[in-house]
C-alpha cells in the first residue's frame, strides 16, 4: 500500500511538473509573438510615412488621402490586430491599402499587379503576417532600382489553405548574398514556426 501510494505522489508531481512546464513554454512563446508583433507597427510605419512625406514636400493634394489611408491601416493595426486571430478579409484589405499608397508614390514607374482569388468571408489568419513580405518588396525593389518596375501579387484562397504568392523584377542576388534576410523576413518565420508549426511552407528565392 505504501508503495502504491508513493507510486501515485510520483506520478502526481510529474504530471504536475509537465503542465507547469507546458504553461512557461506557452508564456514563452507568446511574449516572443508579441515582442515579433510589435516590431512590425514602427518598421512599417516609419517607411510609410516616409513615402507621404515626399508628397507634403511639394504640396501636393494627394497627400491628404495617403494620411487618411495610412489612419485606417494604423487603427486596424493598434487595434483588431491584439486579437490572437482576424478576420482575412480584413488582413487583405490592409494589403490593398498598402498598394494603393504604393501605387501613388511610384506612378507609371512601378506596374503593381494584385489578384485574390477564392472567398476571404468567414475565415480567420493571425494578423500581419503578409504585409512584411509587401513591404519588403518595395523596399528592396522598386525603391532602388531605376526604371520601369513591376511587382506582382497574387493570394488564392483554397477551402482552409492559403497561397501567397508574391514576385518583383529585381534581378535575382549573387551567391554570397541570396541566403541574406532581412529583420522583416525572419520575423515572419519566426512567427510562423510559431503559430503554424507543421502547418506551413515558406519559399524565398
Amino acid at each position: 500500500i505504501c508503495a502504491l501510494l508513493l507510486s501515485l505522489k510520483t506520478v502526481k508531481n510529474w504530471h504536475l511538473k509537465q503542465m507547469e512546464n507546458e504553461t512557461l513554454t506557452r508564456e514563452k512563446a507568446n511574449a516572443e509573438l508579441q515582442l515579433l508583433k510589435a516590431q512590425i507597427h514602427p518598421h512599417f510605419l516609419f517607411n510609410t510615412l516616409n513615402n507621404i512625406y515626399s508628397f507634403t514636400l511639394t504640396k501636393s493634394p494627394v497627400a491628404a488621402e495617403l494620411v487618411q489611408k495610412l489612419s485606417d491601416m494604423l487603427s486596424y493595426m493598434i487595434t483588431d490586430c491584439e486579437k490572437i486571430m482576424v478576420p482575412l478579409e480584413k488582413e487583405i484589405h490592409l494589403l490593398k491599402d498598402y498598394v494603393g499608397l504604393e501605387k501613388v508614390r511610384y506612378g507609371d514607374r512601378l506596374d503593381i499587379q494584385m489578384h485574390v482569388n477564392g472567398e476571404s468571408i468567414d475565415k480567420m489568419i493571425v494578423p500581419l503576417l503578409m504585409i512584411p513580405f509587401v513591404e519588403n518588396c518595395f523596399k528592396h525593389g522598386a525603391s532602388i532600382m531605376r526604371g520601369k518596375q513591376w511587382m506582382h501579387l497574387i493570394i488564392n484562397i483554397n477551402e482552409n489553405d492559403l497561397e501567397f504568392n508574391l514576385s518583383n523584377s529585381k534581378p535575382a542576388l549573387q551567391n554570397k548574398n541570396k541566403n541574406k534576410k532581412g529583420i522583416g523576413l525572419l520575423n515572419v518565420q519566426k512567427r510562423l514556426s510559431l503559430l503554424y508549426p507543421g502547418k506551413h511552407q515558406l519559399d524565398i528565392n
